[in-house]
C-alpha cells in the first residue's frame, strides 16, 4: 500500500519553556510548515527514558493485573503492571523489575509486542508493551504509596475485561488487544 508522506517536519523557529514541575516541562514551539503556515504548539517534554507495560501470563493461563490509584481520574483503575524505565535499563529489565515490584513475580521469558506512542500531538513518550511468561515468585520493594491489589483474570475470558468499568486505560486496552494478535500468531 502506497501512502503519501510529508517531506519533513515543520521548522522549529523558537522553543521556550513555559511551565515546569517536578514531573513535567511544558514547551511552547513556534513552527513554520513547508507551505509557509506558522503556528504555535505546546508540548510536554518527555524524559526520554520511556516506559514499559507488562502482560504477565501464569502457568494456569491467567492474566495478572493490578488495581491502583490514578490521580488523573481520582479513582482506582484495573490494568497491567507498568512503570518508567530507569536510567541504564533495557525495556525487558525494566519490565521484570516492575513485575517484581507490582505483582511479586519475575519472568524468565519476555516477548516484545509493540512500542506505542502516548499522545504524540502533545507528548514525546514511548511505552514498550511486553508479554511475560514462565513466571516465578520474587518480590522487590516498589515506590507505590500503598500495596497494589493483584487481580487474576482467566486468559480465555479476556473479552470480559473490556466490559469492566475500571478497565478503561487505553494503554491496557491496546495491550490486551495486541496480546490476542500475538497469541493467535503463536497458535
Amino acid at each position: 500500500m502506497s501512502q503519501k508522506k510529508h517531506p519533513s517536519p515543520p521548522e522549529i523557529i523558537t522553543c521556550e519553556v513555559v511551565a515546569k514541575s517536578k514531573l513535567f516541562t511544558i514547551e511552547s514551539l513556534d513552527l513554520q510548515f513547508s507551505n509557509g503556515e506558522n503556528r504555535t504548539y505546546e508540548r510536554v517534554r518527555g524524559g526520554g527514558r520511556g516506559a514499559v507495560m507488562v502482560i504477565p501470563i501464569t502457568a494456569d493461563n491467567e492474566l495478572l493485573l493490578v488495581r491502583e490509584y490514578c490521580a488523573g481520574t481520582h479513582n482506582y483503575q484495573l490494568g497491567f503492571p507498568k512503570g518508567l524505565i530507569d536510567p541504564g535499563e533495557a525495556p525487558i529489565e525494566a519490565g521484570n523489575r516492575e513485575l517484581k515490584e507490582e505483582v511479586g513475580m519475575g519472568a524468565k521469558q519476555f516477548s516484545d509486542l509493540k512500542t506505542l506512542s502516548l499522545v504524540p500531538s502533545y507528548f514525546n513518550a514511548k511505552m514498550h508493551i511486553l508479554v511475560a511468561q514462565d513466571l516465578y515468585s520474587e518480590s522487590l520493594e516498589g515506590d507505590e504509596p500503598e500495596e497494589l491489589v493483584v487481580v487474576k483474570w482467566p486468559l480465555d475470558e479476556w473479552q470480559s475485561l473490556l466490559t469492566q468499568s475500571d478497565f478503561t486505560e487505553a494503554r491496557s486496552v491496546a495491550a490486551l488487544l495486541l496480546l490476542q494478535q500475538f497469541l493467535a500468531s503463536e497458535a
